[in-house]
């Protein structure tokens, strides 16, 4: 039955079945249905085969055509949703203002056709996929959404028939399981399976997919069948397992329950092992073992693993049960499929997401049924999904396909919420991520080597090099941004418990080891790996939770994250084996769990309320807390002072990662706020002689001169000391989260940006650290951010340097700001290179410099008051108000004053910072919280008490060091005198007890016996014996135990004398700095004005703390004065006036020398300047003798040259030829010339289109080749110039340089491996003065002889005597110049003109290579480089004088190369046109019939004529034979000029112009009567019909204007002013006559005068003729007869066509490039999707010329030929190898010239006057109208390679 059936027509069938399924009693339609399934579906078949996928068409559109079925299913679409699916690389929008959740995007469509005006937009390439949102309210705010799914279609759609869709349900659940069979059969086990069988599988199945998809596209009507089908339980248990007698099948299925039995995260042969004991549930038990535990990697290799380190304490390490509360054992199981969707997934995982796959289940998700059941199914295969990916060799791929599904998803709040609480959502999630880096944990090496039980994941895994995990921890960030999800997480504590021990794997995360001995030898890149790692997988799941923790309401939920940090610390500390000092030498910057509570202490305090010390743990605890931040903080020290150099160049990477703007406030931010928070609980003197120790610099802090140190090289010592009172100076008085409201943070780091460099305004987004979570609420862009930009910057709008670099639109901070805001301390904080601090001061200074405040020597970094601490927090000021940070501050004021080694300016800049800190932050004193006075006694030998402001003016009298006996002190002692003073009783008290090892002095003893001190306080506390412990004196002997290591012997006690106090030494230092002995007199504080002191130098910083101190303290005050009225010279302890003496003569002598060099270099940039001033000037670069002189005076005969390579000077020989450097190159740009000034329009519909046909170059091609038609081939080539398209032009940069060291020079170059941007071997060099680009030596031609002023003498002879000597001249032959190396230069500049353009640019005649094609090439290259000349000065001569082109010209020399090459071809002189031009020829018969005719002189291009005979005669050429020359020309110019006049005319207006010009034949001047000449030439041209009856539509279009004798007039000059302007161009070059300006109405006269046509006398304001120019030496009518007679005389055929040479117009417009739109849009969405011309395809990278319109492919393949892509061919073919491309992706323009390529930039900028590169900010762009005019300059005057300086070989690739 069934085969009778397939062999039927398919549709008629199919209408057969149709019917039959229709009535009520359907079942044998159904068995027919089932049977010819059965046949055409059958899985045995090969999937290629087709049939069976025409049969199911056929069959669901039920008889009609499956076209019309889809069109009529459409029409019942229910969707409200757009839906559209993207891959990766699709371009779509997203608007943040229109969006609900931050991954919101819209297809093209719905954004345009949504209205978003004022919106914050960008338009994105998706790089993973994604779908559009229009339609979904969950998403995106209805305003947003577009006009066709703003209305809910959904209401009014009809119901769809029943019989519509009948025989898709019967048919399509044969179908999947027909797919599904094909993916069992396909899949092989992973050990035999390749990448490429699974590949194979997919290909073949290709068509079955996509005609689901296309399925899917029909709408919401199928959409529902599908979606009931897939998950229909009963459909799947039928057909799942299929019949019992196929072997086939059967055989599938068992392949598919293998397949699954691995899916789980435990595997089968695990279950079994532990299936007996069932694993502790507890929370701590999990947590515990998870600790201890580590996991194999994946099932398969549980056995592998097993032993590999059987000898660890762990024992055997099996995995333990993750679940810790097992809500949910099925997390651990094999999955169980109960419909085809799931089964569906299982394989789509299984075959790694492969895109067809992905695409059909997106595409189905607007069917809300599917969306729900589909999500459920992608979390129950959550666990598979990881392990597949942790497999699979494409990560990236698969990455990225996971994320396109999970991202539509998660992001919906409601979808997500019901799968937490349905499935387990987080539980799999947490559990999924923990398995995942179990994978690849290793042992922490920190602290303890041996001992330690941490374990940490290990950086070099490709699971982590690689970023495979970030798809999971992608989503679990993406599901913790929706609140009731998150409220869900913190509320369970086991799954927080959980989470911290995922957290505590990254701590302590790629550890570094100091290397003492040598570099090590292997740089591993991994600190890449962990620094993303920590931010993606810790810190943005942290900022997520934060965001939730915003209000009273939360408290709960951070209390309990606070409790778990610190129970997961303490389990961390105990792992480690921490006691209380950090293992020497070692650093992570990996401290998440630090940062988890740092970052949740912060928000309660600031957010929710919280009371900070019901948080914080005990005291013992919090030290151990700060150990490893602070050792951080001294590491970063340590590598900036060169003490990392060993490990590396990555270290460093390390330590800029660590405070990069993306990174900063997850790592270095939280660091510091924690080292606050325990500096503001724990002992400050312990604090800070923690921090001193840490940056390794308590040795150097002693009294004495010369000091060991045990642990620093000399070189490091002053770098440390500086990080580490820096980091004191930065730890109280940062207050980013100690107070400051989120403004005033944005601000401050807005303005530390801004203060480091001007910025744009993206990269300043960039910049400011913003909370890494999107939905935090500082969105960048948001309006806070817009508004704060303008409050503290002014924009300045991009400027254009001429040659200079394309600026973008800057945002520099305003004056007010550097006033007020500049804070130094915050710039420190946040440079990642060093220089950016010393940028930050410069800008500063120069500011100070200009507004006037402070203009000597250079300032000092200004103080910044800060905000007020908030109340918790304020115990942090206890640390600038301790002992120890006294002591410490008084040495090295005294250690600075007398000038001890290693100190420096910035040393004393932070002393002095934390003193006015200290005194703008009092402490209040609560007497009764003073411990027992007897604390007290142990200091009372330095300061009475803790106050800053009382212990300024205590006097320290005596202090006891330990030195080495070389030290100076030691040398001066004779004995201690009398103990006087309470200090100095104190230390004979003391010394009986220290005196055994005191290490330097006893102060320092005293201060760091303190380190003693902190293990005594350690152990107290671990004692917890508080009250014993307080009872007893602190007793110095406890140092006993710290020794430093090596200590040499011969150290002896040495008493110094000092007797100052702080305050003395701060008035000693001013003295100093202001190198005056009594700079402060006693009043001076009644004198100050207090404003005076924020910006300045040292001394103003000091008097400012002066001024401060006495204002607070009355006995300040009194000391002060005190001090400065005894104004003593500062005498140190008794030993260093002399080395004051040195140092000031130091300085001086530094002075002087950088005086000197001042001197120097201004003198060098004087002559500089001169030098270049007079290079540039030089009109042409012989500075042409008659020039500046009248010609009376000409200079001696030779003309002189320097030499720029040997310097020398002198003139050019035939020997020894001098050359000028020059560049040629091929140019198109005149043949881009069109006849209006309108410029053309880029096309941007499909509707426009620019023809090529209207430009110069093509008219110019078109009248060669009809000339060619008709007239002897040799003739033509002297008619007309070539070179419009691929002319050679030569510009020079003005110097001049022997050709043999050239020569010399460019073999050097050869030799030279440095790798430049240009090719030796072609040629091309740079200019060696000026380093302009080059390419050829023009040789300049021997000085002139005497005859030089008779050369340019004005002369009375006759035109009729001239006409004559220049026959005569041109008569003579051409000499073969001698053989001289000269001659030769000039041959091969000839080549080198030749090779510089194209083949098919030189060859116009018929047989290529003859020399008639050679002379008409080269006399066309100096009408080329005319012509350029005229374009460059705007297309007339109307300004006159030099201009810019002008300098670049070389037109005389390039005259005498081309003349010299000339005079090898001599003019046949039965040809020659100058016989035709000036007489009256017999009538010549004697011409063969078979031989064309010459091209008639009224066919003839002047200036053309002009150039050969000027080029043919003899050199030099005497100027009253050019202005002869000139004069003949003109008269032909003119006939010409009345011939296509007259051509133009009606034929009514012909007849009468034509008489009434008869009249005026013989007046006497009918000669010089434009009327007569023309009415002649009328009725000569008429004497054949042909002529003017040619082609009559011309006129008839013309014939409307009626031609007055002044439009007539007009006409006739515009004819002749492009001759006249050229001919004036070359007597300008030929003998250096002056271009006077001249008005551009009076052009013409002045251009006349100026070539001598009209007599001076003619010139005042009476209107002048053209026709008075003329000149005739013989009678005008019959050489004008005759003139006529040739066009007339030709064949009727030829004449027909011929006749339009007549009509010729030689004015064209300026060239321009194309005109573009002002939205750069406008070109994206028209071009981005066009179709190649060539290849049909959507190219890659499409692009744009921009000169002509042509769209074409960036380095596409499709396009290329002969190994050439099309933008190079395209280069060649439009501009000569000059090409101006758009690239439509990237908006930015690439210029080719020649092999060389390079990036120009863009002329679309942002709003914000920014280049958006590859359209990665997506912001609409406008046009930039002066960038456009700047490129369109660049590509006129060819001066592209001398202003863009990046350029590369393209090797044709582009």
């Amino acid at each position: 039955m069934a085969a009778s059936l397939v062999r039927r027509d398919k549709k008629s069938t199919a209408a057969h079945l149709k019917a039959d399924l229709n009535w009520t009693d359907n079942s044998s339609g159904v068995r027919q249905l089932q049977e010819l399934l059965d046949s055409v579906l059958n899985p045995e078949k090969p999937a290629a085969d087709t049939e069976a996928l025409d049969w199911c068409k056929c069959l669901i559109a039920g008889g009609e055509g499956f076209e019309e079925f889809c069109k009529t299913v459409r029409s019942y679409d229910n969707a409200t949703l757009c839906g559209l699916v993207w891959t990766a690389n699709f371009v779509a929008y997203r608007c943040r203002t229109c969006g609900i959740s931050p991954c919101m995007s819209l297809c093209a469509e719905c954004f345009n056709n949504g209205d978003h005006t004022g919106h914050d937009f960008n338009m994105f390439r998706s790089q993973a996929g994604g779908a559009c949102d229009c339609g979904d309210s969950n998403v995106m705010r209805e305003t947003g959404f577009c006009n066709r799914h703003r209305l809910r279609t959904g209401e009014n759609v009809p119901s769809v028939p029943r019989d519509l869709l009948l025989m898709s349900e019967m048919v399509l659940p044969r179908f999947i399981i027909c797919i599904i069979q094909y993916l069992r059969d396909g899949y092989t086990e992973p050990d035999t399976s390749t990448e490429r069988d699974l590949q194979k599988v997919l290909q073949q199945l290709e068509p079955q997919i996509s005609f689901l998809e296309e399925l899917t596209k029909m709408g919401g009507a199928m959409r529902t069948v599908l979606t009931k089908i897939l998950t229909n339980q009963q459909i799947f248990k039928d057909l799942s397992v299929g019949q019992e007698e196929n072997v086939y099948a059967k055989k599938n299925y068992e392949k598919y329950l293998s397949a699954l039995k691995n899916s789980g995260l435990v595997s089968v042969e695990e279950k079994a092992q532990s299936g007996a004991a069932e694993p502790t549930r507890g929370a701590e038990a999990g947590a515990l073992g998870l600790l201890g535990a580590e996991a194999p990697a994946s099932p398969d290799e549980s056995n592998k693993e097993e032993d590999q380190d059987g000898g660890q304490s762990v024992g055997q390490r099996k995995r333990v049960k993750l679940s810790s509360t097992a809500k949910d054992p099925s997390i651990m199981d094999s999955l169980k499929h109960k419909c085809f969707l799931e089964e569906l997934l299982f394989w789509t995982i299984k075959y790694e997401f492969p895109q067809k796959m992905v695409t059909f289940l997106l595409n189905m998700l607007p069917d809300q049924d599917y969306k729900i059941t589909f999500t459920k199914t992608f979390v129950q295969h959550y666990a598979f999904i990881m392990k597949t990916l942790m497999k699979s060799q494409e990560s990236d791929t698969m990455s990225n396909r996971i994320v396109h599904i999970s991202v539509q998803l998660f992001s919906n709040e409601e979808l997500a919420r019901h799968v937490t609480e349905e499935c387990q959502l987080l539980d799999i999630m947490v559990t999924v991520l923990l398995y995942m880096m179990e994978s690849c944990l290793i042992k922490s090496e920190l602290q303890d080597e041996e001992n330690s039980r941490h374990v940490v994941v290990n950086c070099s895994e490709p699971l982590l090099k690689n970023n495979t995990y970030w798809p999971l921890v992608s989503d679990f960030i993406n599901i913790l941004s929706h609140q009731s999800v998150a409220k869900k997480f913190l509320e369970d504590h086991s799954l927080l418990m959980l989470w911290m021990s995922f957290v505590s794997f990254f701590q302590g995360m790629n550890l570094n080891k100091r290397e003492l001995s040598e570099h090590v030898e292997f740089e591993s890149q991994t600190y890449y790996a962990a620094f993303a790692a920590e931010l993606e997988a810790c810190a943005q799941p942290m900022w997520g939770l934060l965001t939730h923790c915003k209000v009273k309401e939360t408290q709960e939920y951070t209390k309990t994250v606070v409790r778990y940090c610190l129970e997961t610390l303490q389990i961390w500390f105990d792992a480690i084996g921490f006691v209380d000092e950090p293992a020497p030498n070692q650093v992570t910057f990996h401290l998440p769990l630090h940062r988890y509570y740092a970052m949740f202490l912060s928000k309660a305090v600031k957010c929710q309320g919280l009371d900070l010390d019901s948080l914080l743990p005990h005291q013992e605890m919090l030290m151990k807390i700060m150990v490893h931040p602070l050792q951080i903080q001294a590491s970063l020290s340590e590598i900036h002072s060169n003490m990392w150099v060993r490990n590396g160049l990555q270290i460093k990477g390390q330590a800029m990662t660590y405070v990069q703007s993306h990174f900063c406030n997850s790592m270095i931010d939280p660091d510091i706020f924690l080292l606050q928070v325990c500096a503001s609980r724990l002992d400050p003197d312990y604090f800070i002689s923690s921090v001193f120790e840490r940056f390794k610099v308590v040795d150097l802090l002693t009294m004495a001169s010369v000091h060991q140190n045990a642990v620093l090289d000399g070189e490091q010592e002053r770098p440390m000391l500086e990080g580490a009172l820096t980091f004191l100076v930065i730890l109280s008085s940062l207050r980013i989260h100690l107070g400051m409201a989120d403004d005033e943070i944005l601000r401050a780091e807005m303005v530390s940006q801004l203060c480091m460099n001007d910025r744009t305004h993206s990269s300043l987004l960039d910049l400011i650290p913003e909370n890494p979570n999107p939905k935090s609420g500082i969105v960048p862009g948001s309006c806070s951010f817009e508004e704060m930009l303008s409050a503290v910057a002014d924009f300045k709008a991009p400027v254009f340097e001429p040659g200079g670099s394309m600026q973008q639109g800057m945002y520099t901070p305003k004056e007010e700001v550097w006033e007020k805001e500049f804070d130094p301390i915050m710039v420190v904080l946040r440079t990642v290179y060093r220089r950016d601090v010393q940028s930050a001061m410069d800008r500063y200074s120069a500011f100070l410099k200009q507004s006037g405040m402070h203009t000597t020597g250079n300032p000092w970094p200004p103080y910044k008051e800060r905000t007020p601490l908030h109340p918790c927090y304020k115990g942090l000021d206890r640390l600038l108000h301790c002992k120890t940070l006294h002591i410490v501050i008084f040495t090295l004021l005294y250690k600075i004053w007398l000038d001890h080694s290693n100190m420096s300016e910035h040393v004393l800049c932070m002393v002095l910072y934390l003193i006015e800190l200290g005194l703008d932050n009092q402490v209040q004193e609560d007497k009764e919280d003073e411990e027992p006075c007897i604390e007290e006694h142990c200091h009372d030998s330095w300061f009475p008490g803790t106050n800053l402001l009382s212990n300024l003016h205590h006097v320290i009298n005596y202090v006891r060091v330990r030195v080495p006996e070389t030290a100076p002190e030691v040398k001066r002692e004779k004995d201690p005198p009398p103990s006087t003073s309470a200090d100095a009783s104190n230390f004979g008290q003391n010394s009986r007890r220290l005196t055994g090892n005191w290490r330097e002095n006893v102060r320092e003893a005293q201060v760091f016996s303190l380190v003693a001190e902190r293990r005594r306080k350690f152990q107290e506390i671990i004692n917890r014996s508080s009250t014993e412990a307080s009872q007893v004196v602190r007793p110095k002997s406890s140092s006993t135990r710290w020794v430093p290591p090596g200590t040499p012997p011969q150290l002896v006690t040495e008493i110094l004398e000092i007797r100052e106090s702080m305050l003395s030494l701060l008035i000693k230092l001013h003295q100093k700095l202001s190198a005056k002995q009594n700079s402060l007199s006693a009043t001076w504080l009644e004198d100050m004005e207090t404003n005076s002191h924020a910006h300045g130098d040292g001394i103003t910083a000091i008097e400012r703390i002066l001024t401060k101190a006495a204002t607070r303290s009355r006995q300040s005050k009194r000391s002060i004065q005190e001090i400065c009225g005894k104004v003593s010279p500062p005498v140190a302890p008794k030993k260093n006036s002399p080395t004051d003496k040195n140092t000031m003569d130091k300085d001086e002598r530094r002075q002087r020398a950088r005086e000197r060099q001042q001197k120097l270099l201004a003198e060098f940039a004087s002559r500089q300047k001169s030098f270049m001033e007079t290079a540039m000037d030089v009109e042409s670069p012989d500075a042409e003798a008659a020039m500046d002189l009248g010609a009376s005076e000409v200079m001696e005969s030779e003309v002189l040259y320097d030499c720029v390579i040997c310097g020398q000077s002198g003139p050019s020989t035939e020997d020894r030829p001098t050359g000028l450097v020059v560049l040629l190159q091929a140019s198109s740009v005149l043949g881009h010339r069109c006849k209006s000034d309108e410029t053309k329009k880029l096309p941007t519909t499909d509707d426009e289109h620019i023809y090529p046909a209207d430009t110069c170059g093509a008219a110019h091609d078109v009248r060669l080749a009809l000339m060619q038609r008709f007239f002897k081939d040799s003739s033509c080539l002297q008619s007309v110039s070539i070179g419009w398209e691929g002319g050679v032009y030569v510009q020079t940069c003005g110097h001049t340089l022997h050709i043999d060291c050239h020569k010399s020079y460019m073999v050097s170059l050869r030799n030279d491996q440095v790798l430049q941007g240009f090719s030796v071997d072609k040629g091309e060099f740079t200019c060696p003065l000026c380093r302009q680009f080059a390419n050829s030596v023009l040789p300049c031609r021997p000085g002139r002889s005497t005859e030089v002023v008779s050369w340019h003498m004005p002369t009375n002879k006759k035109t009729a005597v001239l006409v004559k000597e220049v026959e005569d001249l041109q008569e003579q032959l051409g000499l073969f110049p001698t053989e001289s190396n000269l001659s030769k230069e000039m041959e091969s500049v000839i080549k080198d003109i030749k090779n510089t353009t194209q083949r098919k640019y030189m060859d116009y005649g018929k047989n290529p290579g003859s020399p008639d094609n050679d002379f008409l090439f080269m006399y066309s290259v100096a009408r080329t480089n005319l012509e350029l000349e005229l374009v460059h000065r705007g297309g007339n001569l109307c300004s006159g004088g030099a201009s810019a082109a002008a300098k670049r010209s070389c037109l005389n020399q390039l005259f005498h190369v081309l003349a010299m090459h000339m005079r090898l071809y001599s003019i046949d002189s039965a040809y020659n046109p100058w016989t035709r031009l000036t007489q009256v020829a017999q009538r010549r018969d004697d011409c063969l019939d078979d031989e064309r005719p010459e091209v008639p002189m009224l066919f003839r291009d002047c200036p053309s004529l002009l150039i050969i005979f000027v080029l043919t005669m003899p050199q030099p050429l005497r100027k009253e034979h050019f202005i002869c020359l000139v004069r003949m020309l003109y008269n032909l110019q003119y006939t010409q000029a009345l011939a296509s006049l007259s051509a133009k005319f009606s034929p009514e207006e012909r007849q009468a112009w034509s008489t009434s010009g008869a009249l005026k034949k013989n007046a006497f001047d009918a000669e010089k009567s434009y009327d007569a000449l023309l009415s002649h030439v009328i009725g000569e041209l008429s004497k054949v019909k042909t002529v003017y009856d040619v082609n009559p539509e011309v006129p008839s279009m013309l014939s409307s204007s009626v031609w007055s004798p002044h439009s007539i007039e007009y006409s006739l000059q515009q004819f002749c002013l492009p001759y006249l302007r050229l001919s004036c161009l070359l007597q300008h070059h030929l003998y250096g006559d002056k271009l006077s300006g001249c008005p551009e109405v009076e052009e013409f006269s002045g251009l006349a005068g100026c070539l001598g046509l009209l007599a001076p006398a003619l010139q005042p304001s009476n209107p002048i003729y053209s026709a008075s120019c003329l000149d005739w030496t013989v009678n005008a009518f019959d050489l004008m007869t005759q003139w006529c007679s040739e066009v007339t005389g030709l064949s009727d055929t030829q004449a027909k066509k011929s006749i339009t040479l007549l009509v010729q117009d030689p004015q064209w417009a300026s060239p321009h490039l194309l005109h573009l739109p002002d939205h750069y849009n406008i070109i994206f969405q028209y071009y981005h999707k066009k179709a190649c011309t060539a290849c049909k395809k959507v190219p890659k990278d499409p692009a744009l010329c921009l000169v002509c319109g042509t769209f074409v492919c960036l380095k596409g393949l499709c396009c290329k030929q002969q190994g050439i892509c099309e933008c190079v061919l395209h280069s060649q073919h439009c501009g000569a190898a000059t090409g101006i491309f758009l690239l439509i992706n990237a908006s930015v323009i690439i210029i080719i010239r020649g092999h060389r390529f390079c990036l120009w930039g863009s002329v679309y900028l942002d709003a914000h006057g920014e280049e958006d590169r590859d359209l990665r900010r997506g912001k609409p762009l406008f046009l930039c109208v002066e960038r456009y005019r700047v490129l369109q300059q660049q590509w006129v005057s060819h001066t592209f390679d001398h202003i863009n300086k990046r350029w590369g070989p393209h090797y044709n690739g582009l």
